[in-house]
């Protein structure tokens, strides 16, 4: 465990938005955060709770953060069981969560290929729920351990008990009284384990994806191909955090009725929309927000990415206000059209 004071968190956000943290602990072990729980009570003196940071990959800071940061650098990652049906592995929280895919596939474990670059740690792949085409980690979720910042004690999390949703989880929702089911703020995770199951099957029909292995003639790719495709359509449209600073999808992709779908392709043909298996409709946030005229416009450092509408980038020195200021600007330009409130995928603290 390490202890620091007035630590610059400009290298820990990949918006890389400037602020400071009045104190930050480094925890590298389940036994380092047992340590600090039964060494202080690690919520503020206003009562506020301890900031778990892992990757910082989807977090907008908007100022310096007065409570305890306890920053995730838990590693590790191991096959736990493999049997007939599957592969039982399991990583360490503070994982880079990409580097970890790649090394399921090199060690002959497929199942994640579809997940390839999205940034972050593995601790923050449940608390989001991520997900890229036609996957989500709750499709190969087994189970993962945390430690409840309240009491100290340690607990284990099946798929059911996580509550996912779409980009969506149990971690996401602040506790409702005392048998509240939400853990915000109270859970640090320390450990996931995934279910990859056999025989393996190729996640397919996501347009680009379909499209890339079109063009590369592969009728039956391997996991390893899907993962060079993913990887490639990722970086043809999405910014690299480490030469733009941003945070991904700024915006959830909208849910809306089969009717009110047929009411928007009736004042808008060319909307991108997705039927779903529940009859309702899933939109393309980026379309709606292109649609708008934000495309490459911005307010102050802050602007919206001139590939993807949907990825909100800092453009030099953006502040955490500004970048806010911009998303809420272009949630009114996309409710004043299309009657449609966008939601926001990052943390804003």
């Amino acid at each position: 465990m390490v202890v620091e004071n007035n630590v610059a968190l400009q290298p820990y956000n990949t918006f890389g938005i400037v602020a400071r943290a009045q104190r930050l602990v480094r925890v590298r072990s389940t036994d380092d955060v047992l340590a600090l729980l039964a060494g202080q009570d690690v919520r503020s003196a206003s009562g506020a709770a301890a900031f778990v940071l892992g990757g910082g990959s989807n977090l907008v800071i908007t100022g310096d953060i007065k409570q305890l940061v306890i920053k995730v650098e838990i590693a590790g990652r191991r096959l736990v069981e493999e049997t007939p049906r599957g592969w039982l592995v399991e990583a360490g929280a503070g994982e880079d969560w990409h580097a970890f895919v790649q090394w399921t596939l090199e060690q002959g474990f497929p199942g994640l290929e579809n997940l390839a670059l999205i940034p972050g740690t593995v601790g923050a792949s449940p608390v989001q729920n991520i997900g890229a085409y036609g996957v989500e980690l709750q499709d190969r979720f087994s189970a993962l351990d945390a430690i409840d910042l309240q009491t100290g004690q340690s607990f284990t999390l099946d798929a059911a008990k996580c509550g996912f949703g779409y980009r969506d989880s149990v971690f996401k929702h602040a506790p409702a009284g005392e048998k509240g089911l939400g853990l915000a703020g109270r859970a640090l995770i320390t450990h996931v384990r995934f279910w990859l199951p056999k025989p393996w099957k190729p996640v397919l029909g996501y347009a680009e994806l379909d499209r890339k292995m079109a063009e590369a003639g592969l009728a039956s790719p391997t996991a390893q191909q899907i993962f060079d495709a993913v990887c490639a359509i990722r970086r043809a449209k999405l910014p690299d955090p480490a030469v733009i600073g941003n945070a991904g999808s700024f915006f959830k992709n909208p849910t809306v009725s089969r009717e009110q779908c047929a009411d928007i392709i009736a004042r808008e043909p060319k909307v991108v929309h997705y039927p779903m298996a529940d009859g309702s409709v899933k939109l393309a946030a980026g379309w709606l927000i292109d649609a708008c005229g934000w495309k490459g416009k911005g307010v102050g450092n802050a602007g919206v990415y001139e590939r993807q509408a949907l990825v909100l980038v800092n453009r030099g020195a953006a502040t955490g206000g500004e970048v806010m200021t911009l998303a809420k600007a272009i949630q009114t330009s996309v409710y004043e059209r299309f009657g449609i409130l966008l939601e926001t995928e990052p943390v804003v603290v």
